[in-house]
């Protein structure tokens, strides 16, 4: 096989697995496809129109034990994920967004409990999409981290 058709494979692939999402209502079939969501046990609902990435509680997620937090990595991963999630969920996307820049910003300790993330799509090109997100555990108003994330859309029909 080339890889042209390689390509047009896995477009048609992740085409599928998008639109059998979408009109299941079901966004975690997404983050199941992916190994690194599913050790991270992330699932997604959607909750008033808005997508929503829960990571619930793990002993396994811990990075101060003192505390016990959770590592900064797996939060990280979270509002990561999160954005890619929001991006592939509301746009027509012919491959998964690749990262260019996450910035993100720890605001508090984030306890051993259920982490949330919510996603914003702040501008979307044809080339690159800017998207904001919120990680909370409690309160969405007392946000345990942010980030700041930049895509590159691959697949457009000049590349």
């Amino acid at each position: 096989m080339s890889s042209k058709e390689e390509r047009a494979s896995t477009v048609s692939a992740l085409a599928a697995l998008v639109s059998g999402a979408r009109a299941a209502g079901e966004p975690s079939r997404l983050l199941n496809a992916i190994p690194y969501a599913r050790m991270l046990g992330l699932r997604a609902e959607l909750a008033d129109g808005a997508l929503i990435v829960c990571m619930p509680r793990s002993e396994h997620l811990v990075g101060n034990p003192v505390l016990p937090a959770l590592h900064g990595g797996t939060v990280g991963a979270l509002l990561e994920s999160a954005a890619i999630l929001e991006l592939l969920w509301q746009k027509d996307s012919e491959s998964v967004p690749k990262t260019i820049t996450l910035t993100v910003d720890f605001l508090r300790s984030a306890r051993l409990q259920d982490s949330f993330a919510r996603a914003v799509i702040t501008k979307h090109g044809r080339r690159v999409a800017n998207v904001q997100v919120r990680a909370y555990q409690d309160n969405p108003d007392k946000p345990i981290a942010t980030a700041n994330a930049h895509f590159l859309l691959r697949g457009s029909s000049s590349e």
